[in-house]
């Protein structure tokens, strides 16, 4: 199985947008246009397309958030496998390449994350992958996990 991220350019937009979560993730992730309008309006965004074996089948979104009331933290703001594609293992064949390709990229021993509480799906993959709670909440009420390499 090959897993590729590709930057989200014009020549993949179309096919990007067209990504979705299943009925009953909606309210636990923003879509996909969502995402592309928040990394137009914040520079710092690194949205991508996650590809295997040349197939698009998910999406992601990532970025070090410079705050200057707090330290700098590495993020991981979205992770999704299309609906089409779930239940067959992507998202756990998928998620340990993406932290390694943004731990490479920031040189962070530290990457976060928020959650939706109910969303006990990701929490768990997240948790199976060394995310743990960390106490905080973010601006929307969501809560933080980090994952310390």
């Amino acid at each position: 199985m090959k897993i590729v991220f590709e930057p989200v350019t014009a020549e993949n937009m179309e096919d990007v947008l067209k990504l979705h979560i299943a009925g009953s993730q909606k309210g636990f992730v923003e879509t996909v246009k969502q995402c592309l309008d928040e990394a137009r309006e914040w520079a710092c965004w690194r949205p991508v397309g996650i590809y295997i074996d040349g197939q698009l089948v998910g999406f992601a979104m990532y970025c070090l958030w410079e705050e200057k009331s707090m330290e700098d933290r590495v993020w991981m703001d979205r992770f999704l496998i299309d609906e089409r594609y779930q239940g067959k293992g992507y998202g756990k064949a998928c998620l340990p390449v993406l932290l390694d390709k943004i731990q490479r990229e920031y040189g962070c021993d530290k990457i976060y994350l928020s959650v939706v509480e109910e969303n006990q799906t990701a929490i768990h993959l997240y948790r199976e992958f060394g995310f743990e709670f960390n106490g905080e909440s973010d601006l929307h009420g969501e809560k933080v996990m980090v994952r310390q390499n």
